[in-house]
């Protein structure tokens, strides 16, 4: 029955706020919301502590019958193990504290019912994606939280830049998603069935078997898992398809958190976890899974290193932990990229919270470079962002830490101990981009709280600010590649000259509270559950478990344990030196790198590229169908060349209408004769 709440409620509470909308009103439609959200978070714990203590068995709560059309068949059922259970708790409680805090974030905003409905929407299609019992209602939830990550990104709809980014965000999702539906379709081929357990179990059985696939033959597990993976790549914003998330930044903070911190983003890994058993069948597709990931954890990390905007820093941190989380799995450490996804929700949640206060507080200003000094100001809220920046750094010494050290550093030792060429590369590329990380997130914290202040409309404000783009002013300021301006209110800049900043309401700061104590405890206090000697049992087959790479990763070297957190102690220094000791120094880095800084700080021009690659051919077919074929040929001989042929034939009628009666009666002798005619020869 909790299940059924767990699920449900979300759904019954979007339903009432947006079909009573404004009728309804502000504060009950956010009670409503917010009321049930948090009861199925009440529920969600206790399932989780009960796989956590060993009492509880993996379940299928069955809800209704849906298809039954020749051999396939498939029940709407609710599956609830260890890895729903994990999942339950990151979807509510995040979910729970976002809709808390959009009390505050969102008091001003006209059309605070549909905004509630919108969040409890996206959360019971999460819901529905991570119970899942067959792969067709995992792609319910999958397309379900994709529509719901569209109306909350263009949420600002008479924004054209909203609208334009939700429409990134769908299309890019539906390329990722094509490849997501034909995994299905082959997996349904080949299994003859859409049951996850039944699949995983024949999922052994089909190693060394080949499938006809593009007129050439393949290892059948090859091709499905690629094909599933390309919907992770979408959904989780892997490289290639990761254009959409910076983007997405456009919709409130409160969305940011939810979507691009904790929950949809992290669906892709989930479902790659689920499916842990077919990916183990293929040492390609794992390889391939671990570079991807490898490749965006480094990727990400560079952009991040050189964005302004306070959100799109985050943004990109969440694509960089994101791989992080992919290569863990393609090494085979399932335990531990579900560990940094648990984890991660709640310091990734705690920092886009964080930065919205920061924003609401500076006036909905984005841009770092307009902060300054503010740790007097909203102390809560810096105290708050200072734990989610030791978390996501990974700080913690002999075996003690934020959660990020936890995690994270499991992801990295267990690369390394996977002994192979994949998990090498892995490997260093999460060296390197620990590194950057603790660079930018300290750099945000300096840049932010510490310093002079640069908001109170002085001169210093535009030309004297710790630049590293300085070269280019028009382009910085208007929002193109920055984000400046993106989100949350223009004219931000002169709404700061002269602002005092101030502390956000406490239906704000009660999440950041909260979620401060899971990034600083979460890490140890589950750790031990997660990816320890025995954490086979609690995972209790809900994902492949390998202790053999537990015990390999008790061996490694101290050096290799003791590298992740070198780097992030010289990451802080560099952050350090450049933004609080020598502030010269960034733009002076940025001149001598010159064309690669302007690169990585263009985000490595994917979107130009795509550009060229996609937009302007599908631009210029449009055109070529539209004035040669639409208008050229399809109107002129169609619609135009009908109206043409009737109005000349019209003109030639109005001629034999005479009015004289002779010329009736000539034109009726004369058909006379013809029909005789006719009717002789014939």
């Amino acid at each position: 029955m909790s299940i059924l709440l767990i699920v449900f409620l979300p759904l019954l509470a979007a339903i009432i706020a947006g079909l009573g909308n404004k009728q309804l009103g502000n504060v009950p439609a956010k009670v409503i919301t917010t009321g049930a959200l948090f009861i199925a978070c009440g529920l969600s714990w206790p399932v989780f502590l009960g796989f956590l203590s060993g009492n509880a068995e993996a379940t299928v709560v069955p809800v209704l019958k849906w298809v039954a059309s020749g051999t396939l068949t498939f029940d709407w059922a609710l599956r609830v193990d260890t890895l729903t259970a994990v999942m339950l708790v990151v979807v509510t409680s995040v979910s729970a504290l976002v809709h808390l805090y959009s009390w505050g974030y969102m008091e001003e905003d006209p059309d605070q019912p549909r905004f509630f409905a919108y969040l409890s929407l996206f959360t019971f299609a999460m819901l529905m994606l991570v119970t899942a019992d067959n792969l067709v209602q995992m792609f319910f939830g999958w397309e379900g939280v994709g529509l719901a990550s569209y109306l909350l990104i263009g949420f600002w709809f008479r924004k054209p830049s909203a609208n334009a980014a939700a429409i990134k965000a769908f299309v890019v999702n539906r390329v990722g998603d094509l490849g997501f539906m034909l995994g299905i379709f082959g997996t349904f081929m080949v299994f003859g069935t859409v049951s996850i357990p039944e699949i995983l179990a024949a999922a052994p059985g089909m190693a060394g078997s080949t499938i006809g696939f593009l007129g050439m033959r393949f290892e059948t597990m090859t091709i499905l898992c690629l094909l599933l993976f390309i919907g992770a790549m979408g959904k989780s914003a892997q490289l290639g398809l990761h254009t959409w998330l910076p983007d997405a930044m456009e919709g409130p903070t409160p969305v940011s958190a939810l979507i691009h911190a904790a929950t949809m983003v992290t669906a892709g890994v989930f479902m790659v976890c689920r499916l842990s058993p077919m990916f183990e069948v293929s040492p390609t597709a794992m390889a391939f899974v671990t570079f991807i990931g490898a490749a965006t954890c480094f990727f990400a990390a560079t952009i991040g290193c050189t964005q302004w905007d306070i959100k799109r820093v985050i943004a990109y941190s969440t694509c960089s932990q994101l791989g992080y989380m992919f290569f863990a799995a393609g090494v085979g450490a399932f335990g531990s990229a579900m560990f940094h996804l648990f984890t991660h929700a709640f310091f990734k949640a705690l920092l886009f919270l964080g930065a919205g206060s920061v924003i609401h507080a500076m006036h909905h200003e984005q841009d770092m470079r307009f902060y300054g000094n503010l740790r007097k100001h909203i102390p809560i809220t810096f105290w708050a962002m200072t734990a989610g920046t030791l978390a996501i750094t990974g700080v913690g010494v002999f075996g003690v830490g934020f959660a990020g050290f936890h995690s994270k550093d499991s992801i990295l030792e267990a690369a390394y101990a996977s002994g192979t060429s994949m998990g090498n590369f892995a490997f260093w590329m999460g060296i390197l981009a620990a590194l950057m990380t603790s660079f930018y997130s300290w750099r945000l914290v300096f840049l932010t709280f510490f310093g002079k202040p640069r908001w109170a409309g002085s001169e210093h404000v535009q030309h004297a600010v710790h630049g590293d783009h300085h070269d280019h002013p028009d382009e910085e300021h208007s929002g193109e590649d920055t984000g400046h301006h993106s989100s949350e209110g223009a004219d931000a800049h002169e709404g700061t000259a002269g602002y005092h900043p101030h502390e956000s309401p406490w239906v704000m700061l009660v999440p950041l509270v909260l979620l401060s104590m899971g990034a600083v405890f979460a890490g140890f206090v589950f750790q031990h559950a997660f990816v320890s000697d025995g954490s086979g049992e609690f995972w209790k087959g809900a994902l492949v478990f390998h202790e053999h790479l537990i015990h390999a990763m008790h061996a490694l070297p101290e050096l290799i344990k003791w590298t992740p957190f070198i780097v992030m102690i010289i990451g802080l220094a560099l952050a350090w030196y450049g933004y609080i000791r020598n502030t010269s120094f960034p733009a002076a880095a940025a001149e001598q790198l010159g064309p690669v800084y302007t690169f990585v700080y263009r985000k490595w021009m994917f979107d130009e590229l795509y550009h060229y690659m996609f937009v302007v051919p599908a631009f210029w077919i449009g055109r070529v169908f539209w004035k040669i074929l639409d208008i050229g040929v399809i109107d002129r001989f169609g619609p135009d060349g009908a109206a043409w042929a009737v109005a000349k034939g019209s003109t030639y009628a109005q001629k034999v209408q005479s009015g004289y009666l002779y010329s009736y009666a000539l034109i009726m002798l004369l058909g006379l004769v013809g029909a005789i005619s006719w009717v002789i020869a014939g």
